[in-house]
């Protein structure tokens, strides 16, 4: 047993580092397509993207080494830690980062640049698992909600400063690890009726008698569904007039919001998005271009190195958050199906790893983990196709750089020594 515990690669999940291995080398490949030049045919080239995505590559081994040396107790133990030097990490951007695309979310080391977000969302769920996991701690107590909600939107606020509200977002998946713990579904509910409403509101151009009525129908119906029909009918009255008060000030709020915050860049996003307008040259240029690439590799695809619009360079940043649309033309629907199913065997195994934990800590992690992998694979692939707005989200293992593949690989391989140990009382 001491022998055991002395070896880092005991008791690893050799099917989670297979689907990893498959995702990063496949994600490659792609990255590969997507840059290569007629005149850029060495692999090794490093003054290439796909070269420098082989170096990252490379680099994570020894992460991962430097990972699986540490027992899982550390992580529990220094959880706390991690996360406020992630905090700090973040706050130093602001004095010492470099801006790119109008974001000041990057440190800048001569020819290597770090993305601090990336990395913050691992420790960010050390410090969800580390908070949830004491055994004092009741998550139906509205003041222990609070300090939930204060550790993961902390560094959200954050990152919206920078600002990339794109990644922002991502922290909305721990709702659904919160949820796992015994939040109540109405966050869940109310959130989505709120981002109904959102939409409602947009697409009928503010009519408010119209966007009032379509909002109450759809509130009572959703209520009606979640008490279970007759006790809807026992509801008191003056929750429900609350409820179309707040729906009446949302609405107000966010037809305020929609035209006189919101940038013309912005609205005209959400407006090509819920088909209001049309505009491929423009604003819809990259998902219209990307639906195009998608849907030109059919069902087998033209082959690797054969997309011919991947190689017109028609997608802007196709190496990045549109690498999914590579796929889809040089491998067709049966490749994008099958990287989708790769990422859903990795979700379902961290799933089912997480709840045969005996420690409430790794538990709460793995769902951290797998709730962060899955909202980034929705809106990346949902992006990539058309039915969500940009947003910069890249695709898990997949995408090119050195801070997202780093970010993600700490994120997974924590898990991975976590699950090694959980049979073992440190």
């Amino acid at each position: 047993m001491r022998q055991e515990r002395n070896n880092i690669f005991a008791n690893i999940d050799w099917i989670l580092v297979f689907l990893f291995i498959i995702l990063v080398g496949f994600g490659w490949m792609n990255i590969y397509a997507a840059s290569k030049t007629e005149d850029s045919i060495d692999i090794l080239s490093f003054s290439t993207k796909y070269g420098k995505q082989l170096i990252f590559i490379i680099l994570t081994f020894p992460l991962i080494i430097t990972i699986l040396f540490f027992n899982s107790k550390f992580y529990e133990r220094f959880a706390s830690i991690f996360y406020v030097l992630s905090l700090i990490s973040l706050l130093g951007l602001f004095i010492f980062g470099k801006e790119i695309n109008g974001a000041r979310s990057w440190y800048n080391f001569g020819v290597l640049g770090l993305q601090p977000s990336e990395f913050v969302k691992a420790f960010t769920a050390l410090a969800v698992a580390k908070l949830l996991s004491d055994r004092q701690y009741n998550l139906k107590l509205i003041k222990n909600q609070i300090k939930a909600f204060i550790i993961i939107f902390t560094p959200a606020v954050l990152i919206t400063l920078q600002p990339d509200a794109g990644s922002a977002l991502i922290y909305l998946a721990f709702f659904f690890v919160l949820n796992r713990e015994g939040l109540t579904l109405n966050y869940i509910i109310f959130g989505s009726l709120l981002i109904l409403i959102f939409i409602l509101t947009i697409f009928f151009g503010y009519i408010p008698i119209l966007s009032f009525l379509l909002t109450t129908i759809t509130i009572g119906l959703l209520y009606a569904i979640y008490r279970g029909g007759k006790r809807f009918i026992r509801f008191n009255w003056h929750k429900v007039l609350a409820v179309y008060v707040v729906t009446t000030l949302f609405i107000f709020g966010t037809n305020y919001t929609y035209n006189k915050v919101f940038k013309q860049h912005h609205r005209d996003r959400f407006e090509v998005l819920l088909g209001l307008k049309t505009d491929t040259k423009n604003i819809g240029y990259n998902s219209h271009q990307s639906e195009l690439t998608i849907s030109s590799g059919s069902w087998t695809g033209k082959g690797f190195l054969k997309g011919d619009i991947t190689k017109g360079d028609f997608v802007p940043e196709q190496h990045t958050d549109y690498i999914f649309s590579t796929v889809g033309e040089e491998w067709g629907f049966l490749g994008s199906s099958f990287v989708i199913i790769l990422f859903m065997l990795m979700l379902f195994r961290i799933i089912y790893l997480s709840e045969t934990h005996s420690n409430k800590f790794g538990r709460i992690y793995g769902y951290g983990v797998a709730s962060i992998l899955f909202f980034h694979v929705i809106v990346n692939i949902g992006m990539v196709i058309g039915l969500l707005p940009t947003v910069g989200i890249p695709l898990p293992f997949f995408s090119y750089g050195g801070s997202s593949l780093w970010g993600f690989t700490v994120l997974l391989f924590i898990f991975i020594r976590l699950d090694a140990h959980k049979n073992y009382d440190w």
